[in-house]
């Protein structure tokens, strides 16, 4: 899979892809990434890409014909191209959007700077819009990159078990149920004994239920869909 990130500061993103899971999977030729700098279309004197805003307003913001040419050229290169903008008003990035997007070819994410990107080119090449949260960061770079991540390791062979992906939070209804690892005992600070025991259909059992409590004590706005779809607590039993 290839992802092209459309970004001023390259160098923001590239590190990201320098260790743990993403490396392993450019490594193996299974993820590509490359850049494209709006400011190496830029046409006019000083490779400017930003400007004041139309109707006034404190900022500045990127001006299209940079970015749009950018764009073009990316579009002309990759016809299958997705072309993906952080945007706070896009709709929230879920897993569901991270699986779905993990099937495509292509990824492009088109990473804004100042106060924003002129909406023209976002009405020209947004494929799609998404949010990571209601809160404002500095530029696109960061969500482009959380929204990167949560696609790559959903390609398949990316991860060293691929089992591990059915059972993590979001993925199904619930929550992940807790996890624990040696000593049996820290800060006084137990495992659950059922763990212990080797029986895994109970522990199977516990962690369901324990995924349930967990969800219903932290997530209560995903515990109520869950009993809002009509599944079969008893199931988790």
């Amino acid at each position: 899979m290839r992802f092209t990130f459309v970004t001023l500061f390259e160098g923001l993103v590239r590190g990201y892809f320098g260790d743990s899971i993403l490396k392993r999977g450019v490594e193996k030729g299974l993820l590509r990434y490359d850049f494209v700098n709006p400011r190496d279309y830029a046409k006019n004197r000083h490779k400017k890409v930003d400007d004041t805003a139309a109707g006034g307003g404190a900022g500045m913001v990127m001006m299209p014909q940079p970015l749009d040419d950018a764009l073009a050229a990316v579009r002309a290169a990759s016809a299958g191209a997705h072309i993906v903008f952080p945007s706070p008003v896009g709709k929230p990035f879920t897993q569901k959007d991270a699986r779905r997007l993990a099937k495509m070819e292509h990824l492009v994410f088109v990473s804004g700077r100042y106060e924003g990107i002129d909406e023209r080119v976002i009405e020209r090449w947004a494929d799609e819009l998404f949010s990571i949260g209601d809160y404002v960061l500095t530029g696109g770079e960061l969500p482009s990159l959380v929204m990167c991540d949560a696609v790559a390791r959903l390609v398949p062979g990316v991860l060293g078990n691929a089992e591990s992906l059915s059972a993590e939070s979001f993925e199904t209804p619930l929550l992940e149920a807790p996890m624990f690892t040696r000593p049996k005992s820290f800060h006084k600070l137990s495992i659950p004994s059922e763990y212990l025991k080797g029986n895994h259909s109970k522990i199977n059992a516990l962690k369901k239920r324990l995924a349930l409590a967990k969800t219903k004590y932290f997530r209560p706005d995903l515990y109520l869909k869950f009993t809002q779809r009509d599944y079969d607590e008893k199931s988790l039993y």
